[in-house]
């Protein structure tokens, strides 16, 4: 299975945070996935990316020419593809996924998020999102999702929405 990785670039988040991506990306090289993802060097990036390799993932990076030329090209890709955009990153991503995992991130990681559910949402993909709530991370958006749904800006059943989890364990029991 290709699992498609979206999470913080960030070196400075607290190390805990970057222990998820050691593990994440342990569990998916000893089950015996492939890793997808931005392809670029820093924080859970690297740490999922590196983890997936030493335990012998195929890992495929989707990186934009402007992280390239940031100095921010990841060594460890068995595939790389170069892109112009980061709208042409999201795409490919989704494209090669079958399903996609979110760790704790700042606003691309939301973005790349929201981008798989609301296309999810059109029926331009069934793949499962998988959102990892580690320690509350995402609470506010779980509030804030409750909020627009109790004002009818979404509907009561969803026919795609995004699957919360508190821990990894319970992540690697939906994936097989």
């Amino acid at each position: 299975m290709r699992i498609t990785v979206y999470c913080s670039a960030k070196d400075s988040i607290p190390e805990e945070y970057l222990a998820l991506g050691d593990e994440l990306g342990r569990w998916i090289g000893e089950a015996g996935h492939s890793l997808v993802y931005g392809g670029a060097t820093g924080g859970l990036m690297t740490r999922v990316s590196d983890a997936a390799k030493a335990a012998g993932a195929k890992v495929i990076g989707v990186i934009p020419t402007r992280i390239i030329q940031a100095g921010r090209r990841a060594k460890n890709c068995d595939t790389q593809h170069l892109v112009d955009t980061m709208a042409q990153r999201k795409q490919m991503m989704k494209d090669l996924a079958d399903c996609f995992v979110c760790l704790p991130g700042s606003y691309g990681t939301l973005d790349e998020m929201m981008d798989v559910i609301a296309s999810g949402t059109v029926n331009e993909h069934r793949k499962p999102i998988y959102i990892l709530n580690y320690k509350g991370f995402y609470d506010h958006l779980i509030n804030l999702t409750d909020h627009m749904r109790a004002l009818a800006f979404l509907p009561q059943q969803e026919h795609y929405a995004p699957t919360y989890i508190d821990s990894l364990e319970q992540l690697y029991k939906m994936i097989h």
